[in-house]
């Protein structure tokens, strides 16, 4: 019994660092994503400035005022944006966390109690099937 007990604890605390390798094996593939997301963006809106400068200069010479031109194009960008935000804020608010994830301090209880729950599903599960 003592020696079942201790290669039980043996396989928790391998199943843990087992957890933990895969968490920062992750993280670090998520930290890439994310540097080459936010490259992507600011790529992306110096490109989006061009393009709106652009557009204001053709409207300008269109109506032979590049001021009014530039305000115009500017007016309509900052509309188009507050209509974006304005729905994604709503859907946020409209969005309800399982009750588990919110109370979880950075999701660490949600993982621990998936991975204990998912443990104890799969020793079941092979006692089961011996």
């Amino acid at each position: 019994m003592k020696q079942l007990a201790t290669q039980g604890s043996h396989l928790a605390e391998q199943q843990l660092k087992l957890v933990k390798a895969e968490i920062r094996e992750s993280t670090a593939e998520m930290k890439t994503a994310v540097g080459g997301l936010v490259g992507a963006a600011v790529v992306g809106m110096a490109g989006l400035g061009v393009l709106l400068m652009g557009l204001a200069f053709l409207l300008g010479q269109a109506i032979d005022n590049v001021a009014l031109a530039t305000l115009i194009v500017g007016a309509a960008t900052l509309g188009l944006a507050y209509v974006l935000y304005s729905s994604a804020s709503k859907k946020m608010r409209d969005t309800h966390l399982p009750q588990s994830a919110a109370n979880a301090p950075n999701g660490r209880r949600t993982l621990l109690a998936a991975t204990s729950i998912r443990s104890t599903h799969d020793d079941r599960h092979d006692h089961d099937h011996q």
